[in-house]
């Protein structure tokens, strides 16, 4: 198995070195099936379990590996069960908040290249949910592109198609269709030899179907949604990272019927480049658009430049994200605080991101 059809670079021989030094060998996680993953090296799968140390030192379990994760393995002898010794810096991440678990997060995909955010073009269509993805993908520091399928659904695809880039602004949208084929070629354009793509979005939109075409034969099951409401029901039960005949690589992802925002950095901006642009124009920097004096977001929205639901979307996902970012804070602060009073080391590992890379 040549490793660079898997997406191994200089990036991941560099960030591999003392590994290396250390005989352990490289393996990108392809499954996950709690503790136990399946994951290929150079010689091929490997059914895989992580060490204890790393159970043990984990700050939580967004640190362990996860689908698209490069890990560190020690090679099997007289079994072709091996033991997963480090997990590399991730270049991106998927991350989703867990419901219910106020300090949670959770990891869904790393290492991602493009995020392929499919809609339906049926009445299930939501532009305040393309948005929420947007904010979701660039938080993780991928590339959004967003997918219409089923365009044989649709009685008008260019008024649906100008809907949706005007809330996906530079950001590519592709029109599709799973059944007919229409712009799967296009499509399969973005999925070079090396590079990794997740698949997002709701149940029903035809994520499992849309591989099968990708792939070329069905890799996926299928199901078809309930006739009286379009919705779906869950085909894919856990996340998998598929080798493209072409060789892309393709990482499908089960319905996320909800989901809340996990990260806060800039992504909200860059899924709302309009509102950022307009905001360059207010008199105070940090003008949060809601009644501050000289806000040139508002006035965009009085004067009909800026749609009114635009605004109210990002306010939304605004306070969402500062609500996170306390939450993350505070869960931080109450982690240490059980480790220093249970006279124990605080181990956090390092999950920050180049941005250059």
């Amino acid at each position: 198995m040549d490793l660079t059809t898997l997406g191994w670079n200089q990036h991941w021989q560099d960030l591999f070195t003392d590994h290396a030094a250390a005989g352990f060998a490289p393996a990108r996680v392809v499954t996950e099936d709690k503790h136990y993953y399946t994951v290929v090296s150079d010689q091929g799968p490997h059914l895989a379990q992580i060490v204890g140390r790393l159970l043990h030192l984990r700050a939580d379990n967004a640190q362990l590996p996860k689908v698209g994760d490069w890990v560190a393995i020690r090679r099997p002898e007289k079994t072709d069960r091996v033991s997963i010794e480090a997990v590399l810096p991730r270049k991106s991440t998927l991350d989703r908040k867990i419901a219910g678990r106020a300090g949670s997060g959770q990891v869904l995909a790393a290492n991602i290249d493009v995020a392929l955010v499919v809609q339906a073009l049926d009445e299930t269509l939501n532009l305040r949910r393309i948005e929420r993805f947007l904010v979701m993908v660039h938080e993780g520091g991928s590339r959004p592109v967003v997918i219409l399928n089923k365009t044989d659904l649709c009685d008008d695809i260019e008024a649906r198609l100008a809907e949706v880039q005007a809330v996906a602004g530079h950001h590519l949208v592709l029109a599709v269709s799973a059944r007919t084929g229409r712009a799967l070629p296009r499509l399969r354009e973005l999925l070079i030899p090396g590079t990794t793509a997740v698949v997002l979005g709701t149940s029903g939109v035809g994520k499992s179907t849309l591989i099968n075409r990708i792939y070329g034969e069905r890799v996926q099951p299928t199901i078809p949604v309930r006739e009286w409401d379009s919705k779906g029901r869950h085909t894919t039960t856990a996340r998998e990272l598929i080798l493209l005949p072409a060789g892309g690589l393709i990482i499908d992802t089960p319905g996320l019927r909800e989901f809340h925002l996990w990260l806060a950095d800039g992504g909200l901006d860059d899924a709302f480049p309009d509102i950022a642009e307009i905001a360059t124009r207010c008199r105070f920097r940090d003008c949060r658009h809601h009644s501050e004096g000289g806000c040139a977001v508002q006035q965009a929205v009085v004067d009909g430049s800026l749609p009114k639901a635009r605004i109210e979307s990002y306010q939304k996902l605004q306070t969402e994200l500062d609500g996170v970012a306390e939450r993350r804070q505070q869960h931080t602060w109450a982690v240490n605080r059980r480790k220093v009073r249970g006279g124990t080391k605080a181990y956090l590992l390092d999950t920050t991101r180049d941005d250059e890379e």
